[in-house]
């Protein structure tokens, strides 16, 4: 069809093809190409539906006579017609994939618009073949029948349940758990468990082989992935528990109250370093990186404590460094990528955002609550220096906890379960990846012929043969990032700006133009933070099916730039109303923004990126942290010109990189669809 379109354009620029004839040719072609596929499913599904049929009638026979030896052989047959299963969906994955493609090259090549019109026609007609190949009609009628018989045979000895009683069975064959994926990575279907996970941005591979799957069950380990997520909360606590109090311990210390900005933006300028080690040390280990983790913040917030009494903006500062060295979230998630079973990583992934949402949310809430003031011998303890102690606390405890409880898993190098090889029905398999397949495809030297015309598009969408290959140098990683993958991290570094802007310097703005205490900034910043999963649930599980996520992204990123324009001091006097309406505007809708932009980037990042020390969560954590730190450094800078002008100050170019986002946006989902 790439040749067709070549030759298309060539006779519509020297007159040979008339529009009408090119489109209604076209739409021919593609109808034709898209019965095909629809056709081989569904013969496939047969050929799958007559292998189930016979092992039924196998499986009957063992209702009056228990052999161990054929159980186990008909549950690996059942896994065979799994695996078979999963490569149908992976064949009909791909020629969705080429159908985008093709659609876009011809509107790019003709210049029509003839991709909205293609799938508006075809989408809702009862005669069209389109939605057949997206709803995947009759692959649930295969995956019920390989779920009940699977489970029917791991009940067989003494259980008189079916899975019709038990609908919420807890454990399932990972064979099922990989359809299920791809089932759902077909159908784009989301709801607030996936979305949520989303924003971890935790890589998955494009399609889990048996292998993986049993390592990852050998290596999982309960308590090991709570102490990783209790690690992500306490993080988020110690990141944002002195938000509220930074800029009088500042001024305690003979500095002006926006050095808040530095005291705050330390430990991001430290974590641009650490997330790089930490995520290279959790290529050979996890323990000790945790282990090493949570001793640098003990020592880190011991010092942030004792700054105050040593008199010393310097050890303060020190003391920020040191916490933000002790950031292992790049460990948190490589664990879970690596380390957590399919059938629950992406619990697992939703349950790493939720504590960082609830550790943003308890972080102040914890701030506004000790507001005390004693000394212990010559150790004075007040409402600046409680946090750094309190913090200094919880972090022995976890190492106590951590020391106690922690399973060190054994790395895939150190012994991988070998599976058999599928040795049934293999005529029938074969079947499956021959004869109607081959008019689909194209040969390797049409595929050279075409391979300058396919660098334009997301090569990232289709996997590649070294789609498991990890990667460990920044250029490897650099050259996997495609145009609208640069658009996403820079969409996700102004977000991070722009809220940082708002969090960080909410006690010097509140305390200049409404004289709020630190018990009412802190409330302030909690009802923000409790925003977090109300939002994304209402976005998971109601806007996102209604909306394509180009659209959610673009209205979200206006929102922002509209929250960011009405918190500007322009009119006067400046109030509590307009202060919190449009901080809560813009933080609120910063949050649906990044739920979405880091659900676009796990769909576009390449696979190669889910593994290997500059993985995709390596690189979004990094562009976030440099975010903050340049708006951190931006709030001491903004200091310079007074308190009275700061605002406005560090307002605008926040303002500035949203419309820049906005701009790119537009350019690059343009010139895609």
């Amino acid at each position: 069809m790439k040749k067709k379109v070549k030759q298309y354009a060539c006779q519509v620029e020297t007159g040979g093809y008339e529009r009408r004839y090119v489109l209604k040719d076209f739409s021919r072609m593609l109808d034709n190409q898209i019965e095909k596929i629809v056709l081989f499913l569904l013969e496939q599904q047969g050929i799958l539906g007559g292998r189930i049929a016979k092992l039924g009638e196998q499986q009957e026979m063992l209702q009056t006579e228990l052999d161990l030896p054929r159980i186990a052989s008909l549950q690996e047959a059942y896994r065979d017609i799994g695996r078979d299963l999963l490569k149908l969906l992976f064949f009909v994955e791909i020629n969705a994939i080429g159908l985008r493609k093709i659609l876009k090259k011809f509107d790019k090549r003709l210049g029509y618009r003839f991709t909205d019109y293609y799938v508006k026609t075809r989408a809702n007609h009862p005669y069209s073949q389109l939605q057949q190949v997206f709803q995947h009609v009759g692959l649930g009628a295969v995956v019920g029948a390989i779920s009940r018989n699977l489970a029917e045979l791991d009940d067989f000895q003494g259980s008189y349940l079916s899975i019709y009683d038990q609908p919420a069975r807890p454990f399932q064959d990972p064979v099922i758990d990989s359809i299920k994926a791809a089932v759902d990575r077909l159908s784009h279907s989301t709801n607030f468990l996936t979305y949520l996970g989303q924003h971890a941005l935790i890589i998955h591979e494009e399609l889990p082989t048996p292998n993986v799957e049993l390592v990852d069950d050998q290596r999982y380990h309960f308590v090991s992935l709570l102490l990783n997520l209790v690690n992500t909360f306490l993080y988020m606590v110690n990141t944002y528990i002195i938000v509220p109090t930074a800029d009088d311990y500042s001024a305690s210390l003979g500095a002006a109250p926006t050095v808040c900005g530095i005291v705050i933006g330390a430990m991001a300028v430290a974590q641009i370093f650490s997330s790089v080690y930490f995520s290279a040390w959790s290529n050979k280990s996890y323990f000790k990186p945790l282990i090493f983790s949570s001793i640098v913040l003990f020592v880190g917030n011991v010092m942030y404590a004792l700054a105050y009494d040593f008199d010393s903006i310097t050890v303060l500062l020190l003391g920020r460094l040191f916490c933000g060295l002790g950031s292992a979230r790049a460990v948190n998630r490589r664990y879970i990528s690596d380390c957590v079973p399919l059938n629950i990583r992406m619990q697992a992934s939703a349950g790493f955002v939720s504590a960082s949402a609830l550790g943003m949310a308890c972080g102040p809430a914890i701030a506004g609550l000790l507001q005390v003031k004693f000394k212990v011998y010559t150790i004075t303890i007040n409402q600046n220096t409680s946090p750094g102690w309190v913090m200094a606390v919880a972090w022995v405890f976890y190492l106590i906890w951590l020391s106690v409880s922690f399973k060190e898993p054994g790395h895939l190098s150190q012994g991988v379960v070998n599976v058999p090889e599928c040795s049934t029905s293999l005529g029938e398999s074969d079947a499956l990846e021959n004869g109607a397949t081959q008019p689909l495809l194209v040969s390797s030297q049409a595929h050279k012929d075409d391979v300058a015309e396919d660098q334009e598009c997301d090569m990232s969408e289709v996997p590649s043969e070294d789609s498991h290959a990890p990667i460990n140098s920044i250029g490897a990683a650099y050259k996997l990032l495609t145009p609208s993958v640069k658009v996403q991290l820079f969409i996700y570094f102004m977000l991070k700006y722009a809220t940082e802007i708002l969090l960080a310097e909410s006690s010097v703005i509140t305390s200049y133009y409404f004289h709020w205490t630190t018990s009412q900034v802190s409330i302030f910043l909690v009802c923000l933070g409790l925003t977090v999963l109300p939002v994304n649930m209402i976005v998971g599980s109601n806007i996102s099916n209604k909306f394509e996520d180009r659209q959610i992204l673009l209205a979200s990123e206006i929102m922002v730039c509209l929250g960011i324009a009405a918190s500007f001091h322009i009119i006067v006097p400046y109030t509590v109303i307009q202060y919190v309406v449009s901080g809560l505007v813009m933080f609120v809708s910063a949050e649906v923004l990044e739920g979405v932009n880091l659900s676009l980037l796990s769909r576009v990042m390449s696979s190669r990126l889910s593994r290997g020390t500059f993985n995709g969560g390596l690189l979004s954590t990094e562009a976030g942290t440099i975010a903050r730190v340049i708006a951190d450094a931006t709030i001491t800078l903004g200091g310079s010109v007074g308190e009275s002008r700061l605002l406005n100050v560090t307002l605008l170019p926040s303002l500035l990189i949203c419309i820049l986002a906005i701009i790119a946006t537009g350019l690059t989902y343009n010139s895609q669809y």
